[in-house]
């Protein structure tokens, strides 16, 4: 479209704005559905870069993008060096406008990162914990990480406790690579027990996925390494739920099934919880009902290191922090802090550079298993379940 601006020549050229009328121009500026077009009105000129500004259309398109966004109380630009302090004569001009416009710069470059082609993969850190465990170690919610149903010819899986009710739920809880995250699918394979008569399949009735943060303090969500499977941190008080997905009925097969999400969902605080629902198996030996998977993948893009965010208010508000250029950052950027860093940045630098290597401990080393020596697979048993 040729533009229509001011000529400051006097040339009598019209400002399109001007020309069809703020609300008009307000509702054109609401069609458009990709950040990238907003950014490229906002470059036509001045008038038009304000008028989007003051408008808030980059804000308002990622809340329609991903309603989510939402959640997010405040945006801040964090830069590498620190910023220089404020002259009197800037601090009291238009505050509000530059607010706005920061805001503006933080949602335009969040937009393009929600609708990134990015290539999806498998998000989990590592497990936070399950609602029961019917053996731990042996069956513990680690082995969930592995893709594999057999490891060093053990069966590998996790395993709820028996119930008598088969529509008792259970639920697994894991730790994301990034406290934001595009999620797009769970996927999650029940286990068939290769080592019972008839192979049974206990899979769940439904699946239902929750996203979120915690509330608890740092170091209370920990690895898997007590005997109730860490039930004391997966409590429901101990976080808050962004997200609740439909229920999506699971097959009993035994294959890694694909629960996609009606739409990508922003993950705000990097926590995920896989709730099964009902059972479907009843167990031989005990005529007890239980769920095992034994594999589970959350597939999804972070969008950290270049966006991060502080959920340490009470109320729970959280604020959304944009790092430009971290994105570029090299390995040894990331391992080693410059002392010209501001505070903030080498802070949230810290908090990607340690998940990081958590990620890459795991991918090095994979889910840990747990070995007896007097076992092997001939002395797995229908007690084992």
């Amino acid at each position: 479209m040729e533009e229509m601006v001011v000529d400051d020549s006097g040339g009598g050229r019209w400002d399109f704005l001007d020309w069809v009328g703020p609300d008009t121009s307000s509702c054109i500026f609401q069609l458009l559905d990709d950040p990238a077009d907003l950014a490229r009105a906002a470059a036509v000129s001045r008038s038009w870069r304000r008028f989007v500004i003051d408008h808030e259309f980059c804000k308002t398109l990622c809340r329609r993008i991903c309603p989510e966004v939402a959640n997010f109380t405040r945006a801040v630009v964090v830069t590498r060096s620190p910023p220089a302090p404020e002259r009197a004569s800037e601090a009291s001009r238009d505050t509000e406008f530059r607010t706005r416009e920061r805001d503006h710069v933080v949602y335009s470059y969040l937009g393009g990162a929600l609708v990134s082609a990015k290539p999806s993969m498998d998000c989990i850190l590592h497990c936070i914990g399950a609602s029961s465990t019917d053996y731990f170690p042996e069956e513990t919610i680690d082995n969930t990480l592995e893709p594999r149903d057999r490891v060093n010819h053990r069966p590998s899986y996790w395993s709820s406790g028996g119930h008598e009710d088969p529509d008792a739920p259970e639920s697994l809880t894991y730790r994301l690579s990034s406290d934001l995250c595009m999620i797009d699918e769970v996927r999650v394979q029940p286990f068939e027990a290769f080592f019972q008569t008839g192979n049974p399949i206990y899979a769940s009735k439904a699946v239902r996925i929750r996203l979120g943060h915690s509330n608890l303090p740092p170091g209370e969500e920990s690895f898997v390494t007590d005997e109730n499977e860490n039930r004391k941190a997966i409590a429901d008080e101990n976080y808050v739920w962004t997200y609740t997905s439909p229920e999506f009925p699971m097959l009993p097969e035994n294959v890694l099934q694909t629960f996609k999400l009606p739409r990508p969902v922003l993950c705000i605080g990097g926590v995920v919880k896989i709730e099964l629902l009902g059972r479907i198996q009843k167990q031989a030996s005990d005529h007890k009902y239980y769920i095992c998977v034994c594999h589970a993948q959350v597939i999804g893009r972070s969008l950290s290191p270049e966006f991060m965010v502080d959920i340490s208010d009470p109320a729970d508000y959280s604020i959304l922090k944009y790092l430009p250029g971290a994105s570029n950052l090299r390995i040894e950027d990331i391992i080693n802090s410059d002392a010209k860093d501001s505070t903030e940045w080498h802070s949230l630098v810290s908090r990607y550079r340690q998940m990081r290597h958590v990620a890459m401990v795991n991918m090095l080393l994979g889910p840990v298993q747990f070995m007896d020596g007097d076992d092997d697979v001939g002395g797995v048993t229908d007690d084992d379940m």
